[in-house]
């Protein structure tokens, strides 16, 4: 297949890349920067304005749209950032889909990056892509919380704005990708629990929703061959609280000490580390439950069997 990613370059998309590459497929990526790892994939730049005119040869090029194009999140939500974040998300989606409703030869599929994060902050049961609830509406919710709920909204809408026909559309709505690429989530929670870090994070009771690298590249090529479409929760189907969730980290590295870090402390090392604390205190208790349902299988749908495979490929060096 001919597979284009805009937004490729960061770390879901070397993930991606990497699988697409290995199996024979030829994989372009269109970003505003090259891609932080050498692979044999090509790249367009994009300009910062994101015109749909720069899309049209690649996108009648590819057979698959995988769009992550996004400012990175790690960051403080001050208005600059919130304007960055919000326009970058929505301002592509829009450009990508203009670009497709007017191909002449649309790509078969457009999977287009969203967030289970837009899901309200629960733990008494899951949110699913079927029944689940969104977000924004919880008593006493920070706005840091209902900001990345508001972009997340408007990133899917931004989607649905073009028909589409001749192209099947897939909304992202992923989890914690976990792997073992330097940067990486797993990669900076190894290093806190490494360094007697790794303790439960505010009370420990919020929910982690998270899937393994392995399956993300699996459901991405499912999603590819399968007639789903809409809204879909790329996640293992078995988040746990942040307390048991460190636990088993700390237990995979042989590490015995993990202190603890009240949400006081996480807000006051945020801001020095120039971040917000939403992705460790919001409790994100989602499962899939479309993917199941269409016949997907996780090759690691439980937390200590992935974090094993994660530990061992990590400190082999390999991705």
């Amino acid at each position: 297949m001919n597979i284009l990613i805009p937004g490729g370059s960061g770390q879901i998309g070397s993930v991606l890349s990497r699988a697409l590459i290995a199996d024979g497929h030829s994989v372009t990526i269109l970003s505003r920067r090259s891609p932080v790892s050498s692979s044999a994939a090509a790249w367009l730049q994009w300009t910062t304005d994101y015109a749909a005119s720069e899309l049209a040869r690649p996108i009648d090029w590819a057979d698959v749209v995988i769009n992550l194009a996004g400012r990175n999140v790690n960051c403080r939500y001050h208005a600059a950032n919130r304007v960055e974040i919000l326009n970058s998300r929505v301002r592509s989606t829009r450009a990508i889909g203009q670009a497709i409703a007017e191909a002449s030869n649309p790509p078969k599929v457009w999977l287009q990056a969203s967030t289970a994060t837009l899901y309200s902050h629960r733990y008494d049961a899951a949110n699913d892509d079927l029944t689940g609830v969104l977000g924004g509406d919880e008593p006493n919710a920070p706005d840091t919380w209902r900001f990345s709920i508001e972009v997340a909204k408007a990133w899917e809408a931004a989607a649905n704005e073009f028909a589409t026909p001749k192209t099947r559309k897939v909304l992202l709505r992923s989890a914690m990708t976990m792997s073992p690429d330097q940067g990486g989530v797993f990669d900076v929670l190894l290093q806190l629990v490494r360094r007697g870090l790794g303790g439960r994070q505010g009370d420990g009771k919020q929910f982690v929703s998270w899937i393994h690298d392995r399956d993300f590249v699996r459901a991405i090529y499912w999603l590819i061959e399968h007639d789903l479409e809409g809204p879909v929760n790329v996640c293992s189907p078995n988040p746990l609280p942040n307390a048991e969730f460190m636990k088993v980290l700390r237990e995979t590295a042989g590490v015995s000490l993990g202190l603890p870090a009240a949400a006081w402390m996480l807000e006051i090392g945020a801001i020095a580390m120039k971040t917000e604390t939403e992705l460790l205190l919001k409790s994100r208790r989602v499962v899939p439950a479309r993917l199941p349902q269409s016949g997907f299988r996780f090759e690691f749908p439980e937390w200590p069997s992935a974090a094993a495979d994660l530990f061992a490929r990590h400190r082999a060096g390999e991705q």
